[in-house]
């Protein structure tokens, strides 16, 4: 146990080092004492890799806080929690907060899409657990709840990048011609998945939005543009036949999503922090956690 103890603590003063250096400063701390003495226990115990990289990653985030502010305080609490789930529980964290709380700007073709599918998805296609008694337990940790209403992988993907997901709408069916022309040019192209058809630019809200503020749209083009960025939008089994089509193995994870407790699952800040780490340990860069706890 010594031996894992000694290497855990390593890992731990060279990724500080690497990715945080004043986090160092941090080793004089009780509160930071404690989450490094919570480490090396746990993987003292174990001696689990990837459990080992995550507590050492959600570790590093906190030695990034310098206040007890409640990034800092969910961030003690992930790393009490993480050695109660097993790794298939960690993935279905990972693959929540990925399809559920980010939306890669990125992706803005299918190309992406399947490269996307690729770097965040297929690590954890085969962890992921259906169980019943998985979520009851992520529940019971304080990793998230169970809600009445549900949403299907098809919905998160819709609300996340609908330009993808558009069949795109004609000038004759839409409002088109009531565009000034410097404005359709800005805002309108050949349409995805129909070159014969048109589709608003922007792959969704927040990026259009921010185009509007950008050009100064008044707000009689703007609800033009809202109403043709809605238009066209695919079914729930076309987006599913889509993101299949591009990568097989999305087919295991739609399946297994429609059939558990994946579609009405919420994850609290500890489940973010969880998800969050794993992520970042699988696909590399991913943002500031604080992006989402703040």
């Amino acid at each position: 146990m010594s031996a894992r103890v000694e290497e855990i603590t390593e890992k731990v003063i060279s990724q500080i080092e690497r990715d945080y250096p004043e986090g160092l400063k941090k080793a004089v701390d009780p509160d930071f004492q404690h989450a490094l003495y919570t480490v090396q226990k746990n993987y003292g115990r174990t001696g689990d890799a990837d459990l080992g990289d995550l507590l050492v990653d959600l570790l590093v985030d906190r030695s990034k806080q310098d206040k007890r502010d409640l990034l800092q305080i969910v961030l003690n609490e992930s790393l009490e929690i993480v050695p109660k789930l097993t790794s298939g529980q960690v993935a279905n964290l990972s693959i929540l907060f990925l399809c559920c709380y980010t939306i890669d700007s990125g992706v803005v073709n299918d190309e992406q899409l399947g490269l996307y599918f690729d770097k965040n998805i297929l690590p954890l296609a085969d962890q992921l657990v259906k169980s019943a008694s998985s979520f009851q337990h992520l529940q019971f940790t304080g990793c998230g709840s169970a809600q009445m209403i549900s949403r299907s992988l098809e919905e998160c993907f819709l609300a996340q990048y609908p330009g993808l997901f558009s069949k795109g709408f004609t000038r004759d069916e839409a409002d088109v011609e009531l565009l000034p022309i410097r404005t359709r040019r800005k805002f309108l192209m050949a349409c995805l998945n129909d070159s014969e058809r048109l589709q608003v630019r922007f792959q969704n809200t927040a990026s259009l939005t921010a185009m509007y503020d950008e050009h100064g749209v008044d707000e009689a083009n703007r609800l033009i543009i809202d109403r043709l960025f809605n238009l066209g939008r695919m079914s729930h089994a076309e987006v599913r036949a889509k993101c299949i089509e591009l990568r097989g193995y999305m087919e295991q994870v739609f399946s297994l999503w429609s059939v558990s407790d994946f579609r009405s699952f919420t994850l609290t800040s500890v489940g973010m922090a969880i998800g969050h780490a794993n992520m970042k340990r699988i696909a590399g860069n991913f943002g500031a956690l604080s992006q989402w706890i703040e």
